[in-house]
C-alpha cells in the first residue's frame, strides 16, 4: 500500500520504532540509522521484533563522515521519523531548518511525550505519566483501585506511535497534492487526551460522570473482569439491555430481580460480590465454553502466548512465531494487498554496503 515511500528512522524507544514498524508492515521502505553502541553494552540486542521489515545501516551522528551519510540518505526520503527530546536532533545538525534544505519535500515526524513545546517539553517521562495528566487515565481499573491500563498500549502505541502514523500519511498525501514538506509533531499528550473523545461523548448522554465508579463502563457489575476457579479472569462487557439479558440468561439470572435492574446504580455493588462468587465456581474453560459463540458479550482474559492457541485467533492467523520471537500480525487488512508481517528482521548494520553502494558512497576508512 505504501510501496514507493521511503523513511529514514533514527532509532529510538517504543513508539517511534512501532510507528516505523507499521509503516513497514504496509510497504513502505524504512531504513533505520541505528545508533554506534559497544557489544558489550547491557540490554543492547542485534535483533528487534520491531525492526522487522527495515533496512539497518549504523552511523555515529557526531562524526562528520557518518552524519554526511545520514543527510545523503534523507536526500533520498519521503519522510523522517525521530523519538528525541526536544532539541537533541537540532544539537546534532539534523533539525528541520536543515533537513528541508536538503530535502524540502521529507515529512519530518517527531516522536515525544510531551511535545515539541510547553512547560514540560524537555522533561523526562512514561506511558502513565503522559496518559495521566492527559486525563485518559481517570477511568482505568475498578474505583476501589489505582488506576492501571496494559502497558504502552493507551499511551506509547495509541496516543503516540497510531497518531504518528496517520500524521505521516496525512503529510505524504498533502505533498503528493502539491504542498511543501511539513513536521509533524506527535506528542503523546496530545493524542491520549484526544482518544478520549469518544468516552467524553458519552457526557451528553448521560453516560459519563467524573467520580470514578459511576459511569456505564467503570461502575457497573456488567462491566468488569471476574476471577475464575483456576484463578483466570473473565471479561464482562454487556452494556445494551438485549446483551445484558443473554448474559442473566446464559447464567440462569434472568428472572432474578436484583439482576434485572440493570441501571440501579445503587445495586452495583451488591451485583458485583454475587458475580464474584459465581465466576469462582467454574473454570475460565468452562466459562468460555458457556458464553462462547452467544451475545452475551464475555470473553477471557488471555496471555499473548494463550491467545495465540485459541481458534478464533488461530483462524485469523493474528500471532506467530519468527525467528524466536512472538510477533503479531500486520494490521489493517485490506482486500487486494497482503502485508508482510513476517518480514526478516535484520541485524544492525546489515544493509550498510547496499546502502552505501546506492547513495554512490564509499566506506571511511
Amino acid at each position: 500500500m505504501l510501496a514507493g515511500i521511503r523513511i529514514i528512522e533514527f532509532e529510538g524507544l517504543g513508539p517511534g520504532p512501532f510507528a516505523a514498524m507499521l509503516l513497514a508492515d504496509l510497504g513502505a521502505e524504512v531504513i533505520t540509522i541505528h545508533r554506534a553502541v559497544p557489544a558489550d553494552t547491557p540490554g543492547r540486542s542485534e535483533q528487534n521484533p520491531l525492526d522487522r521489515g527495515k533496512r539497518s545501516i549504523v552511523l555515529d551522528l557526531k562524526s562528520e563522515s557518518d552524519l554526511k551519510i545520514a543527510k545523503a540518505l534523507l536526500q533520498t526520503a519521503d519522510g523522517l521519523i525521530e523519538g528525541m527530546r526536544p532539541g537533541v536532533m537540532e544539537r546534532l545538525g539534523l533539525g528541520p531548518d536543515i533537513v528541508f534544505q536538503l530535502n524540502p519535500s521529507i515529512i519530518y515526524g517527531r516522536m515525544t511525550g510531551w511535545g515539541q513545546d510547553g512547560p514540560l517539553a524537555t522533561s523526562a517521562g512514561h506511558d502513565l505519566n503522559y496518559i495521566g495528566r492527559a486525563g485518559a487515565l481517570w477511568y482505568a481499573s475498578n474505583p476501589s483501585e489505582a488506576p492501571f491500563t496494559p502497558p504502552t498500549l493507551v499511551g506509547d502505541v495509541g496516543g503516540g506511535a497510531m497518531y504518528l502514523a496517520v500524521g505521516m500519511l496525512s503529510g505524504f498525501l498533502s505533498v503528493k497534492n502539491g504542498a511543501k514538506g511539513c513536521v509533524v509533531d506527535a506528542a503523546i499528550v496530545d493524542g491520549a487526551a484526544h482518544m478520549m473523545s469518544l468516552l467524553m461523548s458519552l457526557r451528553s448522554a448521560g453516560g459519563l460522570y467524573k467520580e470514578r465508579g459511576q459511569s456505564t463502563l467503570d461502575g457497573p457489575h456488567w462491566s468488569r473482569c471476574y476471577e475464575t476457579k483456576d484463578g483466570g479472569f473473565m471479561s464482562v462487557q454487556c452494556l445494551e439491555p438485549k446483551f445484558y439479558e443473554t448474559f442473566l440468561s446464559c447464567l440462569g439470572l434472568e428472572k432474578d430481580p436484583e439482576f434485572l435492574l440493570q441501571f440501579e446504580k445503587t445495586l452495583w455493588p451488591i451485583l458485583i460480590d454475587r458475580l464474584k462468587d459465581i465466576f469462582l465456581t467454574r473454570s475460565l474453560v468452562e466459562w468460555d465454553a458457556l458464553f462462547i459463540g452467544t451475545d452475551a458479550c464475555v470473553s477471557p482474559v488471555l496471555s499473548p502466548e494463550d491467545s495465540g492457541q485459541d481458534p478464533h485467533i488461530v483462524a485469523r492467523g493474528i500471532w506467530f512465531e519468527e525467528e524466536g520471537h512472538l510477533q503479531a500480525r500486520a494490521a489493517p487488512r485490506f482486500s487486494q494487498w497482503q502485508p508482510n508481517s513476517i518480514a526478516k528482521i535484520h541485524e544492525k548494520d546489515a544493509d550498510r554496503m547496499s546502502l552505501l553502494a546506492e547513495l554512490k558512497m564509499e566506506e571511511n576508512k
